[in-house]
């Protein structure tokens, strides 16, 4: 899975730099180009870690840090020049995870980006397993979420994901599948299945916009990729 950065800094110059240089270590970048719409292009990218620079045109990086703060956890990491421990203080109670001083090593930025991830996400990512566009399978609790907002399965719904899960992207026989339901006490017929998993498909397009998770292979079986 590619990690989200996005970089709130009107350096142009330094943007590019910083952006480049993640790039190059594998991950996603995005850089704000208007910043009187921070707002906008968080919740449209949809970042897993941010790095914010406090002195910023129209409105400082603590405004934009509660702002994100409203609406979501993800890692805040402050870039910024105010090296003064009261900047440091006001960040981090503003909701921001580290506060790094300009200028800095790239390898240092790097250090820091990976040891917050590895703070936020590690365990996570153990027990939870990303799928396409932000939809999670959750290990523990058989569930489905997006963002904010998760989805309920059935017991029949859950098996069938969690054998698909354990597979992918492998096929996973219609017998398979039976199989596995019968272990839990439940007979299906082969009929049954189809229904089974036509309606859970239905329920994930319904749940995630239109996403296909769940694969045929006409002759063969199911898979997720």
């Amino acid at each position: 899975m590619e990690i989200r950065i996005m970089i709130v800094e009107d350096d142009e110059v330094l943007a590019r730099e910083l952006a480049s240089y993640l790039q190059r270590w594998g991950f996603l970048v995005t850089c704000v180009k208007d910043f009187q719409k921070v707002m906008q292009d968080f919740l449209k990218f949809q970042p897993q870690l941010v790095l914010l620079d406090v002195n910023l045109p129209f409105y400082d990086g603590f405004y934009w840090c509660r702002q994100i703060r409203e609406v979501s956890h993800v890692p805040i990491l402050f870039i910024s020049s105010r090296s003064d421990d009261k900047d440091k203080i006001m960040g981090m109670s503003q909701g921001a995870d580290d506060y790094l001083d300009k200028p800095f090593l790239l390898d240092l930025l790097k250090a820091k980006i990976e040891a917050i991830l590895r703070r936020t996400y590690q365990y996570q990512d153990v027990e939870s397993v990303y799928l396409v566009d932000d939809i999670v399978y959750h290990q523990t609790t058989s569930t489905l979420s997006c963002h904010d907002r998760s989805l309920d399965l059935t017991r029949s719904e859950k098996k069938i994901m969690s054998v698909l899960v354990d597979h992918r992207p492998k096929i996973v026989s219609r017998e398979e599948l039976m199989m596995a339901l019968w272990q839990t006490d439940e007979f299906i017929s082969d009929s049954t299945l189809t229904v089974l998993v036509s309606r859970l498909r239905a329920k994930i397009r319904d749940f995630s916009g239109g996403n296909e998770i769940i694969k045929t292979k006409k002759g063969q079986g199911y898979y997720i990729e």
